[in-house]
Parts: structure tokens; sequence; C-alpha cells
């Protein structure tokens, strides 16, 4: 499964580092992954390690886990709201926690969706 996708992480990486007007050189000194080795994987030559795609990710300022979904070791997730993105940068959250907060948020989504539960019952007002 992974095999398939070695050419695309590469690309990928080679496109949001274009995007960043960094040069490889210069992804390298940040990453602290060496210049040939990068070059490689945005060749489609080498498959990297997801450690190697965390240090790629903060040296090119993007999310890990878009270059995990590119690389095939996550699978592609619908992006998140606000509220998601927020519960999941909580440093002062556990795991489950975050789990537990993102499943009640889908939950109260669903029933808002036309044809969800419990969408025909009174929903709080918004007040501001």
């Amino acid at each position: 499964m992974a095999a398939s996708k070695v050419g695309s992480i590469g690309e990928y990486i080679r496109e949001q580092r274009k995007r960043a007007k960094v040069s490889l050189r210069q992804l390298a000194e940040a990453t602290g992954v060496s210049n040939p080795y990068l070059s490689q994987i945005e060749r489609g030559l080498r498959k990297p390690s997801a450690e190697i795609l965390q240090q790629i990710a903060k040296g090119l300022r993007i999310s890990a886990e878009a270059l995990y979904v590119q690389a095939g070791i996550l699978d592609e997730r619908e992006s998140d709201t606000d509220v998601q993105a927020a519960i999941r940068a909580d440093v002062t959250l556990s795991e489950r926690q975050k789990q537990v907060l993102l499943d009640i948020y889908e939950s109260f989504r669903r029933e808002g969706e036309p044809g969800g539960e419990a969408a025909t019952e009174a929903t709080p007002s918004t007040e501001g």
C-alpha cells in the first residue's frame, strides 16, 4: 500500500518545499536530515520513516499528519474544523480526553445535519 505512494510523498514534499521557497540545503539544515537523503526522498528513491517525515514537516512548517496521509501511513480523514483542531492541539488534555471531546463534538454535528438524529428537537439559541 505505502510502496505505491513513495514517489508521491517525495513529489508532495518537493512541492511544499518550493511553495515555502526553501532550498533543499536549507531544509536539510532545518531538519537535521542530510541533503542527499532529502534529495532521494523527493526523487522517490527512498521511503522516509514517520520520524523523518515529522522532522520534514517541522522544517517546512506544515502538518506532520498531512505528510503521514500522503505517505500512506495514516488514512485521510475529513478536514478538521477549528474546534477539532483546537482540541487536538491542546497540550493540557490527555489523548483519551481529546478523543472523548472529539466524539461528543462529532455526535452534536451529526445531530445538526439535515435528517440527523434529534434534528427536530429544540436547539439552544446563540446569544452574542
